[in-house]
């Protein structure tokens, strides 16, 4: 045997959008039946940003993904994220594939959401709100448009010029650069940004938003004024990150939410155990933190398209 060896292009090659967000979807399905493992993800902080580490086994494989969030690196010309995951064999421990793991943070971080907008956002939902016009952005109006027939698209970041580029990034959408609060009048609201205090108000949400909390996925962030959580379902992807590192994180550590007000898992939703919404008027809130299953699911089926495909460079370890 040999081990692969992918990087970032040969990565984004083998990625397609609507194939990672059913691999992501079997994954939590996985999860939430006992199938799958996955230990919290462990925290290394450095002066200049953070490192982690994310463990998990699913059928069929195992790995881990060390990547990091360096939020100056912009001034350095590099990814504020970046990633390597090591995929291995859960029966011999064979490393399978050593891959560039910053396409699949960025596919699987938008699928997700997608998958949650699925389950819990109005079937008739036609606007997206995006609070944060970084990479994530372009990915979830991706995912986002694989699931709803979007007619309007509002983008809302503290530079405009980058609203205004996605904006131009996309001219076959009706879509506009605006205010955050314009933005939050959507249909589904996106929250994509590394913000410590809340950018979006309760008073700005409408009855039957469906939100995704993407963007606090570590202590001390958040991105809506708490008292949305009081008024909303929430549901998270794992109750023990999101109360270390989620959305609900700091309400957590104020005495303004408990981990009971949580609703459900998303696993819990897909797998039918638990509804999604309970009616157009409600207000729906998914706490996305990023789960390593999600990450070694969409490993998995990269290593698969890379075995069937042929030509990529491997080297022996064993």
């Amino acid at each position: 045997m040999s081990t692969l060896l992918l990087g970032r292009k040969e990565v984004a090659g083998l990625l397609d959008m609507g194939e990672v967000m059913r691999v992501v979807e079997q994954a939590f399905r996985d999860y939430a039946a006992g199938c799958a493992q996955m230990p919290a993800k462990v925290y290394l902080r450095v002066p200049r940003g953070d490192f982690r580490a994310m463990p998990a086994a699913v059928p069929h494989a195992a790995g881990v993904k060390w990547v990091n969030v360096h939020l100056s690196n912009h001034e350095r010309g590099l990814p504020s994220i970046m990633g390597v995951l090591i995929l291995s064999d859960p029966d011999t421990a064979y490393p399978l594939a050593i891959m560039d793991a910053t396409e699949i943070t960025a596919y699987r971080t938008a699928a997700t959401s997608a998958n949650a907008s699925r389950h819990l956002a109005r079937p008739e939902s036609r606007t997206l709100g995006l609070i944060g016009a970084g990479r994530q952005a372009r990915m979830h109006l991706q995912s986002h448009a694989l699931v709803f027939a979007l007619e309007r698209v509002r983008i809302h970041d503290v530079h405009l010029q980058a609203a205004e580029s996605l904006v131009r990034s996309f001219p076959q959408l009706c879509a506009e650069a605006c205010s955050a609060e314009q933005a939050a009048a959507s249909d589904i609201v996106c929250t994509l940004t590394p913000s410590t205090v809340p950018v979006v108000k309760a008073a700005w949400i409408r009855p039957g938003t469906h939100i995704n909390a993407v963007g606090a996925d570590a202590p001390g962030k958040q991105e809506l004024e708490p008292s949305l959580l009081l008024s909303a379902r929430v549901v998270v992807d794992d109750l023990t990150q999101a109360c270390h590192a989620g959305e609900i994180n700091v309400p957590l550590c104020r005495g303004l939410f408990s981990k009971e007000q949580v609703w459900a898992t998303l696993g819990e939703i897909i797998a039918g155990a638990k509804p999604g919404r309970s009616d157009d008027r409600e207000i729906t809130i998914f706490d996305s933190t990023g789960l390593a299953i999600e990450d070694v699911a969409t490993a998995w089926m990269v290593y698969q398209r890379a075995k069937a495909h042929g030509g990529y460079p491997s080297m022996d370890i064993v």
